[in-house]
């Protein structure tokens, strides 16, 4: 059983925090926590204001939500780690190689898609990135079981 998910980006602004708060809502009548960190965080930044506004364009809230860095510790307290792309795979295993076999692309279940960083491009490829992340959130969160 799960307790708690980690989803991983490089800078913790745009995807990760987008697939933590779908995530979060998706698995919210059960006892799942779920967080996010980068690889290369802007620690302390609050989320990229057009990942935002396509988040609360659909609903959802994350005014509060602070980037972090990924740490070995934080890898140990997780027992899912869900990254946007295959070298992230790479740098979380590099960072604490006893992770193998709790880290996946958070696409997946797509074909093992990898979701690119929309960071510094148009609105148009952060509306195409929520679409991917919904769509594997929607894929893990039915095979946990919500």
């Amino acid at each position: 059983m799960f307790r708690n998910i980690l989803v991983v980006c490089v800078g913790n602004i745009c995807r990760s925090p987008t697939a933590e708060m779908l995530l979060r809502n998706a698995l919210a009548s059960s006892t799942i926590a779920v967080t996010s960190a980068g690889l290369s965080a802007r620690v302390g930044e609050a989320m990229e204001p057009a990942a935002l506004q396509v988040l609360e364009d659909k609903g959802h809230s994350a005014q509060a939500f602070k980037a972090r860095q990924i740490t070995p510790d934080i890898v140990n307290e997780s027992d899912l780690i869900l990254v946007m792309e295959k070298q992230h795979v790479t740098q979380v295993l590099k960072m604490a190689s006893h992770a193998r076999g709790k880290v996946f692309l958070l696409g997946k279940w797509q074909g093992e898609r990898e979701i690119q960083d929309p960071y510094r491009q148009g609105k148009a490829a952060f509306i195409h990135a929520h679409a991917l992340i919904e769509d594997a959130v929607c894929s893990w969160a039915q095979r946990l079981g919500h």
